[in-house]
């Protein structure tokens, strides 16, 4: 599995995570969502993210299930609502994802929106005191935008914000425009949730799924293969898809043991061109 930095830290993780938003909604379907996650794992695919909203906590059970045994190998990412993005709230929030995960720490901990009610300087204060704690190794955002994010900084000091998860897949590359050259140039990782659409995901017959299919027959992979290895071949990006079908799971591992030659990236680049318009801020 290729690595990606994370931040400016020591910690090198795999550039495909597993997603887990809407696991656990399904009671039937949980032996199959906790095998997907384990299959995921064993083919590189270490990085898991999952969120305290996530089917009310529910997917974050998930989680323990498939890691109980493997915990160590484990980078473990989850989020903090922002409606309880108090200092208290936040220490409240940790404590329910760690008894819901069944570990002793939070590998990544990220605000999930920016909070329409708290403001940020007290969630990132709360921040600093779980990694403090040690309940928590490092800190992070998710749907911020670059000004949000030097705010937050700011907050935490001599802490720094290592990620910033955000939307991020051909069909959207907005965060390229101002959020991305922002993270890169001050080491914040981009994490990249639906990294395949959610669901939109290119149609056949559709000029920039012609581009996919034929790229994908030039290497031997899927279509789906070849968006998730464009997105990490941007560089300090993590893609997260999210997968509860155990074939589907090993496939997106899988999309990082190749590379693109750059005229492949080029032309796919050019199917999927910027979109208009500049990253919207949604305060929840």
């Amino acid at each position: 599995m290729k690595k990606v930095r994370l931040g400016t830290t020591d910690e090198f993780v795999p550039a495909i995570g597993q997603g887990t938003w809407k696991m656990g909604q399904d009671p039937a379907k949980r032996s199959q969502e906790v095998q997907a996650l384990r299959d995921g794992i064993a083919h590189g695919a270490t990085l898991i993210d999952t969120a305290e909203m996530y089917s009310e906590g529910e997917a974050e059970r998930i989680v323990a299930d498939a890691v109980h045994d493997v915990r160590d190998q484990i980078f473990l990412v989850t989020k903090v609502w922002p409606t309880n993005a108090s200092y208290d709230g936040v220490l409240r929030a940790a404590a329910g994802s760690l008894r819901r995960l069944r570990t002793d720490r939070i590998d990544l901990y990220l605000l999930h929106w920016p909070s329409a009610e708290h403001p940020i300087s007290e969630t990132m204060r709360a921040m600093r005191k779980l990694a403090e704690d040690g309940s928590v190794r490092y800190i992070g955002v998710s749907n911020f935008s670059d000004e949000l994010l030097a705010e937050a900084q700011d907050a935490l000091g001599d802490r720094l914000i290592v990620c910033n998860q955000v939307v991020y897949n051909l069909q959207n590359r907005i965060i390229e425009k101002r959020v991305k050259p922002y993270c890169d140039q001050h080491g914040i990782t981009v994490m990249a949730y639906s990294p395949l659409g959610d669901g939109r995901f290119p149609e056949p017959g559709t000029e920039g799924r012609a581009v996919l299919d034929k790229i994908a027959a030039k290497y031997g992979k899927t279509p789906y293969q070849v968006a998730l290895n464009w997105l990490i071949a941007q560089g300090n990006v993590i893609a997260i898809p999210k997968a509860s079908n155990p074939r589907h799971a090993v496939e997106n591992a899988q999309a990082a043991g190749f590379e693109l030659a750059g005229e492949d990236l080029a032309e796919i680049a050019q199917a999927f061109p910027l979109p208009a318009g500049d990253f919207v801020v949604r305060r929840l």
